[in-house]
């Protein structure tokens, strides 16, 4: 575990110190709610469905705010950053500028390893808390992993809380070597980077109008999210819908030839 802390710690940027592994980002979402102090929260909406859920089910009242300002005075804060789903992006310097309005900030960068120039890790405040997913950019969502980056006394809670042994001995082990890997992550970020911007063409030559997403993912207004998404799964490509529209789709980024060809064959006008 010491191992892959300081594997991950030199990943972010940040002291070995700052950082914990748990069995994956949402151990740490469902965490923090009853760890943190106050009642106020205010969450970036659209976005993941389970801040708003946790803080919810910990007794928070939880106001959906549509922008940053809107947070203000909140006692805890959560902005997805990039966004999940539309890949709104926000800078260090706005988030840390969030962080002195509110008593505490949550900033999930779930999506943010392609994207280091906009992570808070480098420099945190002292009331902020990062939660970062390994799965996401390594694709191994099933080995349940992440990381929170906070202050060292709110990671010993947090370690209290998870219990012993929280994360598994292969997930440390098969973590620390990816990475470590960096060659292997330069060249995801570039594919990720022309892949994306690919994706979008192919959507829109389908009629879907592309409304952002990130290196990981892409987000499209379809004339029908129901239909879109039967449509691909009849070409075995899975996407994800949203209960808020009955038109966004959000697809994942194709990873070979193979899944290049099944979508392109399913997206054909």
């Amino acid at each position: 575990e010491a191992a892959l802390v300081r594997c991950a710690a030199d990943w972010f940027g940040c002291a070995p110190d700052r950082v914990l592994a748990v069995a994956g980002a949402t151990a740490a979402i469902q965490m923090l709610p009853r760890l943190l102090p106050g009642r106020r929260a205010a969450v970036l909406t659209p976005s993941y469905n389970e801040h708003a859920a946790s803080l919810a089910a910990a007794g928070w009242q939880v106001t959906p705010a549509p922008d940053l300002a809107a947070m203000a005075g909140a006692d805890l804060a959560v902005v997805v950053n990039p966004n999940n789903p539309d890949g709104r992006e926000w800078s260090p310097g706005v988030l840390a500028d969030l962080a002195a309005r509110v008593g505490w900030l949550v900033v999930d960068e779930s999506f943010a390893d392609p994207r280091p120039d906009l992570s808070l890790a480098p420099a945190l405040p002292a009331n902020a808390v990062v939660l970062r997913s390994f799965g996401k950019f390594w694709g191994l969502a099933g080995l349940r992993l992440g990381f929170v980056l906070a202050v060292p006394d709110l990671l010993a809670r947090l370690r209290e809380a998870a219990g012993p042994w929280s994360v598994s001995g292969p997930a440390l082990e098969i973590a620390t070597a990816a990475m470590a890997d960096r060659s292997w992550a330069d060249e995801a970020v570039t594919y990720h980077g022309e892949a994306s911007l690919n994706l979008d063409r192919l959507a829109s030559r389908a009629g879907w109008r592309p409304l952002g997403g990130t290196h990981l993912f892409r987000l499209y207004h379809t004339p029908e999210a129901g239909a879109a998404q039967d449509r691909l799964a009849r070409a075995r490509i899975w996407s994800r819908r949203f209960p808020y529209s009955d038109h966004w789709l959000r697809l994942g980024i194709p990873g070979d030839a193979g899944e290049w060809d099944r979508v392109t064959a399913a997206l054909r006008p």
